[in-house]
């Protein structure tokens, strides 16, 4: 629990070590104690201001107490019984903590007096920003982020059919469903044990959310195209765009983190695919971009971003340090966009992707993408994917957790002309007598 709430560390990260060291735990005993950590995280804010309010310190076992009084709805009794030091059980509880709970008893978590960033649990860093971007809407995203996400997975064409996949399912209890949007996409509305979903294991469907896996399909990879997947992390949109091109031509999944690598290449053998190549690269500029400039029909940069459309998925992340920051994440997100883009060939296309929600890491980047590459120019969403008319912005891919019921995910089409556009003549860049020249 200390190591959560000091948000240091990814809770995944987190959660995966604690039950490694406790294999004891049974499934539905690891899906409730997962859920409740879960549940203090979307309240993350939320308790800090209760226990601000009452000058409480900001401890783990006061937030999971006022959490249980507020949120929970216990009584004083009921914590007590709860907190009964026995096997398993946590300490029996001390005086100010029963004084906690007393003065918490009858509240709600949700106070008149709150902030609104504080009740919708946005932190300050992005506030402004994301006011500016949703306007009105700006509390339903955030109330929307707060809620629990569905599980999504997407089939692998290469080993099965989405219809076959919805029959194991349901012979497994589940209430699965076809995706709105993904042509490959099942959602999931409970929390299976993913242990036992045997098609995870066999490599029959992938866990990907629906936004997720349109990014990947807009890169329309056609079989015998070559592809590069530029910040190919753990393989997820790699995996999807393979798959998409039946298992023929070439794609490389770059990254500059091996492990990431390592992990994607065990998830593309479980998946039978078998025209992936990875590459580690030392930077965005590393010497292999050089050697392969124009040799590409597709290029994917899925750019490392603030992460504010993954929210809902990661509550701990809007509170964890952005790592480089803001400042420093725009200049290297612009980098690795015009690196990349070296290696489109004529007439090739370019994809900028982020799971962020914020204009200045989505069409800002975009724009100035454009504005200093005349040989690219974006391709209107209509006319890649004209089912996705329900996108937040005419023409790039725009999806947010209220609107889509999505992770928030951006993504531009871009296409290199087929030709160069022409150099300015001699004439033109000499300027004439009276606009700056010299009369002879």
């Amino acid at each position: 629990m200390h190591e959560v709430d000091s948000v240091a560390r990814p809770v995944d990260a987190v959660v995966s070590s604690f039950f490694r060291a406790r294999r004891y735990i049974e499934d539905r005993d690891r899906g409730s104690i997962s859920d409740l950590l879960y549940a203090l995280l979307r309240h993350h804010a939320r308790l800090g201001w209760w226990l601000a309010r009452l000058e409480r310190p900001d401890l783990p076992r006061n937030r999971l107490l006022a959490w249980l009084a507020l949120d929970g709805g216990r009584t004083p009794e009921q914590v007590q019984k709860l907190f009964n030091g026995e096997k398993f059980a946590p300490a029996i509880l001390k005086e100010h903590e029963r004084a906690l709970l007393a003065r918490l008893q009858g509240g709600a978590i949700d106070h008149p007096d709150m902030p609104d960033d504080v009740r919708v649990e946005c932190p300050a860093w992005a506030a402004d920003f994301l006011r500016h971007r949703f306007l009105d809407s700006f509390e339903r995203e955030m109330t929307a982020l707060l809620t629990v996400p569905p599980l999504d997975l997407r089939v692998n064409p290469i080993k099965a059919t989405r219809e076959g996949m919805l029959e194991a399912l349901r012979a497994l209890g589940l209430k699965a469903e076809v995706s709105d949007m993904a042509p490959y996409g099942i959602r999931i509305r409970q929390r299976p044990s993913l242990s036992g979903l045997p098609m995870l294991k066999s490599g029959e469907v992938e866990i990907q959310d629906e936004g997720s896996q349109l990014v990947a399909m807009l890169v329309d990879a056609r079989p015998g195209d070559r592809v590069v997947d530029f910040c190919a992390g753990a393989g997820g949109k790699t995996l999807a765009i393979a798959a998409q091109m039946a298992n023929k031509g070439h794609v490389i999944a770059c990254d500059v983190m091996d492990y990431r690598l390592k992990r994607g290449a065990e998830r593309f053998r479980r998946a039978g695919l078998h025209n992936i190549q990875t590459r580690l690269l030392t930077s965005e500029t590393d010497r292999w971009v050089k050697r392969h400039k124009g040799s590409f029909d597709r290029v994917l940069v899925d750019a490392p971003c603030s992460g504010t459309g993954t929210w809902r998925r990661n509550p701990d992340a809007r509170w964890r340090a952005l790592g480089p920051g803001l400042d420093n994440l725009l200049p290297l997100q612009a980098g690795i966009l015009a690196s990349a883009a070296r290696l489109v060939k004529p007439g090739g296309r370019l994809v900028y992707a982020t799971c962020s929600m914020l204009p200045r890491e989505n069409e800002e980047q975009v724009a100035a993408f454009l504005a200093a590459h005349p040989d690219f120019s974006a391709v209107p969403l209509r006319e890649v994917a004209p089912q996705l008319t329900g996108s937040a912005h005419p023409d790039y891919l725009s999806l947010t957790p209220a609107r889509h019921d999505t992770d928030g995910f951006f993504a531009a089409v871009m296409q290199r002309a087929a030709t160069p556009p022409p150099e300015p003549s001699s004439l033109e860049s000499v300027p004439a007598q009276g606009e700056g020249g010299n009369a002879a």
